[in-house]
């Protein structure tokens, strides 16, 4: 009996250390793949080069932050109250948000200037599709924050919904972003195993951000028995 309870201590500390070593490299991975794209791009140099930089700031940092905030093992504000981690959240967010229709602008015109087609890629259109989906979502966000818009509703519930849409946004920021790194701009200025290790990037920064959600908010007993 003393030995099964000392084995399930182990098991949880190895657990704890496990998530906590996967949430910092994900806020390691989230700031060197962008400040890699901004230097790739230089910011400034032309119209275009607002569009890599202003969204993997949105996608690749704000958002990634912005849910990391939750993590109960990486999160720089842990000790800080659930209502301040939703405030914070949201200023987060609405930097995402901000950035991507910045970066969603200057690629729109920069097209129109060079008498371009708009959303002839796969690229195109499901950065647009992501877009859509981050305004539906911060929309639906609204709930959380003036509990008075939804009487009636369980909150519980409500930020179940929302978790769940959330992390569908960003799986599709991600797969956007993959889909950017395989662009003729990128390619043209990466290779090797220098792309590789890029598209390494959004999906491991995808895989650890998708099990801290479902962690979260799927019933487990994992250490009980």
């Amino acid at each position: 009996m003393v030995q099964n309870k000392k084995e399930s201590e182990v098991d949880q500390r190895i657990y704890g250390y496990t998530r906590t070593a996967s949430a910092l490299l994900t806020h390691c991975i989230c700031v060197v793949f962008t400040v890699f794209i901004s230097i790739l791009s230089r910011p400034g140099t032309s119209l275009f080069s607002w569009h890599p930089f202003f969204m993997t700031l949105a996608f690749s940092f704000f958002m990634t932050e912005a849910i990391l905030v939750f993590s109960p093992h990486g999160s720089p504000i842990k000790s800080l109250p659930h209502k301040v981690k939703g405030r914070i959240h949201w200023v987060l967010q609405c930097l995402c948000a901000a950035c991507a229709v910045l970066g969603l602008a200057t690629i729109f015109f920069n097209k129109h200037l060079n008498g371009k087609h708009h959303f002839t890629s796969w690229h195109s259109l499901l950065g647009l599709l992501t877009m859509c989906v981050v305004g539906l979502q911060s929309l639906a966000a609204l709930p959380l924050m003036y509990n008075s818009l939804v009487k009636g509703w369980s909150l519980a519930k409500l930020k179940r919904y929302h978790a769940t849409s959330g992390l569908v946004t960003y799986l599709l920021g991600c797969v956007t972003v993959l889909l950017g790194l395989c662009s003729a701009w990128f390619t043209s200025l990466v290779g090797g195993y220098t792309w590789y290790l890029s598209v390494l990037c959004p999906v491991v920064s995808a895989l650890i951000i998708m099990n801290q959600v479902t962690s979260a908010y799927v019933a487990k007993k994992q250490f009980q028995s």
